[in-house]
């Protein structure tokens, strides 16, 4: 690859977007998830990793797109985020990883979109693709219902624990 800022493109819902190579873990193929009763549209449910309980947050009801019956599942992945506390997105294809030269780059002032979850614009060619800044996808309150909500997962999973 050449010089730049190697990014991971998605599709979510038909809008092109991308995540920072350095913010991705893992890709997983789409697992079975337990959702627990009355959790919003955006929680697609949990998964257990190692014995850990990550949630998958599912970006285009997060973000208001397509309704999730309307998509393909056939090429869903789950692309598991770093951090201490795992998070995994749910979107409805990975398309490539590229390498990105900074002139194609441009900040998006943080203001112009909800809590700055798109904090570049990244011109590919003819296409412009939403660059995601992971940390600022969920507001402030949803991060902490996230939270407590991965907590009682966690001890739900680990009453099942041999």
């Amino acid at each position: 690859m050449t010089a730049g800022t190697a990014y991971l493109l998605v599709d979510v819902a038909g809008t092109a977007c991308a995540l920072s190579r350095e913010a991705v873990r893992e890709l997983l193929p789409l697992p079975r998830l337990w959702r627990p009763p009355g959790a919003p549209a955006a929680l697609a449910g949990f998964l257990n990793l190692a014995g850990a309980a990550v949630p998958a947050l599912d970006l285009a009801a997060l973000f208001g797109l397509a309704p999730a019956s309307a998509r393909d599942g056939l090429y869903r992945h789950l692309v598991l985020l770093r951090g201490e506390a795992p998070v995994a997105l749910l979107v409805d294809r990975v398309d490539d990883l590229v390498r990105v030269d900074p002139a194609q780059v441009r900040p998006v002032p943080e203001g112009a979109t909800l809590n700055g979850c798109v904090a570049e614009e990244i011109r590919l060619g003819e296409r412009l693709v939403h660059g995601l800044s992971p940390a600022r996808i969920l507001l402030a309150e949803e991060r902490g219902r996230l939270d407590a909500a991965t907590r009682e997962a966690q001890r739900r999973l680990a009453e099942w624990a041999a």
